[in-house]
């Protein structure tokens, strides 16, 4: 009866379960680059497409509606609620995002808007930087997107102007304003001390892609090397000069 040879086997199950994760990961980081392609071909076709007012933005039922759509929108901006997210980087710099409220003319109803960036204060973090808000009434054009990015907290931020995250149905208890269930991201030039350089999307799709490569590469160097090691060089080392003709 053979003996198992646990060396063996331990090897090529290691082998195999190298070779599977890594070629896992060259898929998803692929993935991860067709979902941002498709994503921003969502928001160029949606470029071309006639913007939302007041009306079809109060019309609205759900986050997901005209979503990447372009708005112009008019109303008057609830500066006494605005906060300042923190750790939101912009051109390789530390700020805040500033969110506020907007309330659309002729209704109670609000939006909520990322204004842009400004720049933190390096020599007291807590103090807030300065940046215009109009008290008149102000049109702004911007683009329909998902909420607000959450990045993780250890606890809840405590009750002021800056935080780490704003929970849209936390806000409008906090605030009493009634949301309309979407969020806006400021698309005017830079303007009030508030800069506005949004990433592209696709500008890193790049990225994937070499990610992609490296995995798949590994993936390959595993395989190789095992049939290497697990089977040529032994066959090579028992018939160094290969199999002689009769």
């Amino acid at each position: 009866m053979q003996m198992v040879n646990w060396r063996t086997v331990v090897l090529t199950t290691t082998t195999v379960v190298v070779v599977a994760a890594t070629a896992a990961l060259g898929t998803w980081q692929l993935g991860r680059a067709d979902q941002k392609n498709t994503l921003q071909s969502l928001i160029d076709s949606r470029a071309n497409e006639q913007p939302w007012g007041n009306a079809e933005v109060l019309a609205s039922t759900g986050p997901d509606d005209g979503l990447h759509r372009r708005v112009t929108l008019q109303g008057v901006w609830q500066s006494d609620a605005t906060v300042l997210l923190d750790n939101r980087p912009m051109g390789g710099q530390v700020g805040f995002w500033v969110i506020s409220p907007l309330r659309l003319s002729g209704s109670d109803r609000v939006v909520l808007v990322n204004r842009g960036w400004v720049a933190r204060d390096f020599m007291d973090r807590t103090r807030v930087p300065p940046f215009e808000t109009p008290a008149s009434t102000v049109e702004v054009q911007g683009r329909l997107t998902p909420p607000v990015s959450a990045l993780y907290e250890f606890a809840p931020a405590p009750p002021g102007p800056i935080r780490q995250n704003v929970v849209l149905a936390d806000y409008a208890r906090e605030t009493g304003l009634e949301f309309l269930p979407i969020t806006v991201v400021q698309t005017d030039p830079p303007a009030g001390g508030l800069s506005r350089e949004w990433p592209v999307i696709t500008a890193k799709v790049h990225t994937h892609y070499g990610y992609a490569a490296q995995w798949f590469s590994l993936s390959a160097l595993c395989a190789g090397l095992y049939l290497w090691f697990q089977w040529i060089a032994p066959r090579r080392k028992r018939n160094p000069h290969g199999t002689q003709a009769r």
